[in-house]
């Protein structure tokens, strides 16, 4: 079995990528001793302190600079949650269509449109084959910028490949709201390698447009455990950030366009798992969250060419309970997290709100928790956490996405189904 496995990392890699051939991983032991379950308690609510009293699961961690971890909680009022629709089936990726409905990706491999009374579509035709497996399938969605007179989208999502493999890809395509179909459907970028489709963890994938256009897409490691080092090498797409145009070209202004060995479409390096991903409004610089392993979730602002760390450093320890790597949080030439959680909240979904329907949030920034079953409200003062504020937590809801509607209100996707609307009170 491990031959027929490293037979086909190899048989699927680019010509000229040589990646080292680690033998794939078991997956965790939940009998193991010091394994912990992926329940969550809830957070401590008790102002001017961290919303979690817990040790850290990495023995003798401690943040790298003041307010790294633990920032207070500080409440504010609760919105009106109102519950939209709760037919969806394990969806991933939220967008907004110009008229106000939305567009909703299943991870089962279905688009389909939900209008803002609960009413769902049918699922749209044209849907590329897509391989659910684990933490696999249809993800994340993207309007073009110019979707009112192209009516181009973008998703990503986990594509079958020869040999019993698969990768994580990026496709575009025209969507028919009449006909509820696509059309003229491309993938323009395919993450190198693919792998054996039993692979199926930390796949990323999220979408965030920047100001000029391009693309970036984040692609974790899909390494099992202990963790592989793809994250550091620069002859593959896992555990990267990618920037892309929309024909799924490197972007122009890409660290390694002329870097020999170095893929051109990398951006940034040493990411795990990136499961929320936008550009913040204020500034246009890329912000994204990403799940550790057991501790160390982060928040990042990845930037040109910097190694953010994966799986050199970590404020986190593997599953089973053993230290990864050498068990170090720091390391010259590798970046630390603006912020990380320790335990995890395991993160999904990112957004700056930035409408006038919530005054007392205006440009706090709005983190998924799926372990956590809570949206996480942050304040910043710059890059810096002053404080956060655990909300839902009372629909005991894993949160997959979160985007702001065109009306200002927030809107939150949950993995079971649902589709929720907060409205101030």
């Amino acid at each position: 079995m491990l031959k027929h496995l490293i037979c086909c990392i190899s048989a699927t890699a680019l010509a000229g990528t040589a990646l080292a051939q680690t033998p794939p991983a078991k997956p965790p032991d939940p009998t193991r001793p010091g394994f912990t379950s992926f329940s969550s308690p809830k957070p401590d609510l008790i102002p001017g302190k961290p919303i979690d009293h817990r040790d850290p699961e990495l023995k003798g961690d401690h943040p790298a600079f003041p307010g790294q971890t633990r920032a207070p909680y500080a409440p504010t009022t609760a919105p009106k949650v109102t519950l939209i629709t709760d037919q969806l089936h394990s969806p991933w990726g939220l967008g907004f269509l110009p008229d106000g409905k939305m567009i909703v990706t299943e991870k089962e491999g279905k688009i389909r449109i939900v209008s803002q009374d609960g009413t769902l579509s049918a699922p749209i035709t044209g849907v590329p084959e897509v391989l659910m497996r684990a933490q696999l399938g249809l993800l994340d969605i993207e309007l073009d910028p110019k979707f009112a007179s192209n009516h181009t989208i973008y998703f990503t999502f986990n594509e079958p490949e020869p040999n019993d493999t698969s990768a994580v890809v990026a496709a575009r395509a025209k969507l028919d709201e009449d006909k509820l179909a696509l059309t003229d459907v491309n993938v323009i970028f395919r993450a190198k390698p693919a792998l054996p489709r039993d692979h199926a963890v930390n796949a990323g994938s999220r979408i965030a447009i920047d100001r000029q256009g391009n693309l970036f897409v984040s692609i974790g490691d899909r390494s099992q455990s202990p963790p592989w080092d793809y994250a550091q090498k620069l002859d593959n797409d896992l555990g990267k950030m990618i920037h892309i145009t929309p024909e799924g070209k490197p972007a122009p202004n890409n660290p390694y366009l002329h870097t020999p060995g170095v893929l051109p479409e990398i951006w940034s390096r040493g990411h795990r798992t990136p499961q929320g991903l936008t550009i913040n409004p204020a500034t246009g610089e890329l912000w994204e969250v990403e799940h550790g392993p057991r501790g160390g979730d982060e928040i990042n602002k990845p930037e040109a060419g910097k190694n953010y760390g994966w799986p050199v450093i970590t404020h986190g320890i593997d599953y089973p309970g053993d230290l990864i790597g050498a068990g170090i949080t720091e390391q010259a030439g590798m970046e630390q997290p603006l912020y990380y959680w320790d335990p995890v909240i395991a993160p999904s979904g990112l957004l700056f709100y930035t409408g006038d329907k919530f005054p007392q949030w205006k440009n706090n920034l709005f983190v998924g928790g799926l372990r956590s079953e809570m949206l996480d409200r942050i304040v910043l003062d710059g890059t810096t956490v002053v404080s956060e504020e655990p909300l839902l937590l009372d629909q005991n809801s894993r949160i997959r996405d979160v985007r702001q509607g065109p009306e200002g209100f927030l809107y939150v996707l949950g993995d079971n189904g649902k589709l929720f609307r907060l409205t101030p009170q």
